[in-house]
């Protein structure tokens, strides 16, 4: 597996943004299969939840709470057809480890969220080469990990 796609990207694959397009190009360009770790499993599915409140992406357009109900079973069904995306289980210590290395090498100076040290943390435990994300703070501390990003 070498394509580690956080929250932000995974979401832009089921609800409609402009970044969908490219989400989609990138996807069908590369055929990966998706680590989906324990964290992104149960974002992705407040992130649908959360969209029917407040809306999704910058312009906060609200989803209708069917649509969010369609998102949730056609990811659950990806997961479990493990063809897009496939659940994997990584070392809470590994993981943990990476985390504290990272933290210290650069939340003091660039300010990351803890979330985005955990995807890198994890994208690393699982040799990911490659990291997707359209939020730019995480994908600024991928590639200061070392990791190829989508631009």
């Amino acid at each position: 597996m070498s394509v580690y796609a956080d929250t932000n990207f995974i979401t832009r694959l089921y609800l409609e943004r402009p970044e969908t397009a490219v989400a989609e190009k990138l996807f069908r360009s590369a055929s990966p299969v998706f680590p989906v770790i324990w964290l992104t499993r149960l974002e992705v599915i407040n992130a649908f939840e959360q969209s029917v409140l407040t809306g999704f992406g910058e312009a906060r357009a609200r989803v209708s709470a069917e649509l969010a109900a369609a998102c949730q079973q056609q990811f659950r069904d990806d997961l479990s057809q493990g063809l897009a995306m496939k659940l994997v289980n990584v070392s809470q210590a590994e993981v943990s480890a990476r985390f504290v290395a990272i933290a210290m090498r650069h939340t003091a100076k660039h300010g990351f969220r803890a979330y985005d040290i955990l995807h890198v943390a994890a994208a690393q435990v699982l040799r990911c080469e490659r990291f997707w994300s359209f939020d730019k703070k995480a994908v600024k501390l991928a590639k200061l990990e070392g990791m190829r990003v989508m631009v």
